[in-house]
């Protein structure tokens, strides 16, 4: 496939980051799929800190005000969606803002969890929870590590036979 192609199949694997497929296109093509997936996940674990961080900060919050009004991007949409995310109650919408809230005090970034491997929205809460506990560094680490977990997902749904990333 040609670079367009490529790019545009491609640049939504990292939320809102199409530098990470930019860089890719120099070094195709893969063997497999899942070389595929290890190229995409080195350059980003290889990004300097102010790439990852940005990377990061690309995340929507979950169960969001972006979530509620439809403005996510098309893949963060499906993924939240299938929670209802997107249908929260008040009651349970006030309690991801707090969340959300809570967490994006603590670490400056948004919570980032990979919600296409989860069954129910408690399990989101739970995870919110025992995160809040990490240590900035630990947390910085889990957030990139379930960055790398939507990013394979997103991946396999494109590329046929690619098992679902095990980071």
């Amino acid at each position: 496939m040609n670079k367009m192609q490529f790019m545009e199949i491609f640049s939504g694997i990292y939320e809102s980051s199409a530098w990470v497929a930019e860089r890719a296109l120099a070094l195709r093509p893969f063997a497999s799929a899942g070389e595929m997936q290890r190229v995409f996940r080195a350059i980003v674990d290889s990004a300097d800190l102010p790439e990852q961080d940005a990377l990061i900060r690309a995340h929507p919050d979950l169960g969001g005000k972006l979530a509620r009004s439809g403005r996510l991007t098309p893949a963060s949409t499906r993924e939240q969606s299938r929670l209802g995310l997107d249908q929260l109650d008040e009651s349970t919408f006030q309690t991801f803002a707090r969340l959300n809230q809570a967490y994006l005090d603590r670490f400056q970034f948004p919570f980032i969890l990979c919600v296409g491997m989860l069954r129910d929205i408690s399990q989101i809460q739970e995870a919110f929870a025992a995160r809040l506990e990490n240590s900035p560094k630990q947390e910085r680490q889990e957030a990139l590590r379930q960055i790398h977990l939507i990013a394979g997902l997103r991946l396999g749904a494109l590329v046929e036979g690619l098992p679902p990333l095990v980071a």
